[in-house]
């Protein structure tokens, strides 16, 4: 299999982190990365539009040389294919809290985050908008303070001890942040601590850049 993808950018980042938290405990996918420069414009171009008409990373390349698009539906797909150690573990309640949590982090979090960098500063040249981004501030403050109370409980990651797909997300929405000189976790002492813990750990420490 083939990883289509571009480093810093949230999508391909948080599927990154997703393959190297598996390898950590032992999973090996076998899976190629692949960087596609989007600075050049190569994901525009007809090669990379044969993998995927929507120009966007990553792009998942099966054995059988179709595709998967869509970051959320790649990892699914290799928590199926590679069942033993999936993240996404436990009981339908304790399933279904971690679909909760990473839905919350990406709809509500990780999107808006991905619209205040660029209209902050853009890597990809967007003009500057500042009455854009101070609604995007404004509208992820209930998500975070979420955030902030999940782990008023002293659990180490988003859903206790072992990582899940939703502290892939988010930290891969806050490297892009980061990226931008952006920084809107404030005073929520429990997120900021949250982020230096998951930065410190070996898988993240292979892909995060920034």
């Amino acid at each position: 299999m083939k990883l289509y993808m571009v480093p810093l950018a949230p999508n391909p980042t948080k599927v990154m982190l997703y393959i190297a938290e598996r390898a950590e405990i032992g999973t090996d996918m076998g899976i190629e990365q692949i960087v596609v420069n989007t600075l050049k414009g190569k994901h525009r171009e007809p090669e990379h539009l044969a993998r995927n008409p929507f120009g966007t990373l990553p792009v998942l390349e099966l054995d059988d040389g179709s595709h998967i698009v869509e970051s959320l539906a790649i990892i699914e797909y290799l928590e199926d294919r590679f069942a033993q150690g999936a993240l996404l573990d436990g009981d339908p309640e304790a399933r279904g809290r971690a679909r909760d949590v990473e839905r919350i982090i990406d709809l509500r979090i990780s999107s808006p985050m991905a619209v205040y960098a660029h209209a902050k500063k853009s890597p990809l040249g967007f003009p500057p908008d500042p009455e854009k981004a101070a609604q995007m501030e404004a509208d992820l403050q209930v998500p975070l303070d979420y955030l902030e109370n999940l782990l008023g409980d002293g659990r180490p990651l988003m859903l206790g001890e072992a990582v899940s797909i939703g502290d892939c997300t988010l930290q891969a929405s806050l490297q892009f942040l980061r990226f931008v000189e952006a920084d809107l976790i404030g005073d929520r002492h429990r997120l900021r601590a949250w982020d230096e813990r998951y930065r410190a750990r070996p898988a993240a420490r292979k892909v995060l850049r920034w």
